[in-house]
């Protein structure tokens, strides 16, 4: 399978990610957070950095990017354990700007504390 974040994955709808927002579970693995709700459709992901936090742009787009690259990378995790049907939004809650290695060790560690209650809730 190949590590890729298409269009067709991205979580864009207005009206789903304010059901995610309102009717979604979190877990964090600090400084990222995960809001998940269990859909009818494939995976869906969004990201999102805070603009209260970072005031310019360039801030909040470098650490959008380095999520995206960092969720790309990590997302065997999900797939592996058969974890298709649910819409995400990873949020960057810090006020520092972070670098990639940390973004990638709290993302894989997010995805391993998501499975685990995924499959505590299963069974």
């Amino acid at each position: 399978m190949k590590l890729t974040y298409n269009n067709s994955e991205k979580l864009k709808s207005e009206k789903a990610i304010g059901q995610l927002f309102s009717e979604g579970e979190s877990v964090s693995a600090y400084p990222l957070r995960l809001v998940y709700l269990k859909n009818n459709e494939t995976l869906k992901v969004g990201v999102s950095v805070s603009k209260r936090n970072f005031k310019k742009a360039v801030d909040r787009i470098r650490i959008k990017r380095l999520m995206r690259e960092a969720y790309r990378l990590n997302k065997m995790q999900l797939i592996d354990n058969n974890i298709n049907d649910y819409s995400f939004m990873i949020l960057y809650i810090n006020k520092d700007m972070p670098d990639f290695k940390l973004i990638n060790t709290k993302m894989q560690a997010l995805f391993s504390k998501f499975n685990d209650r995924i499959l505590k809730s299963t069974t």
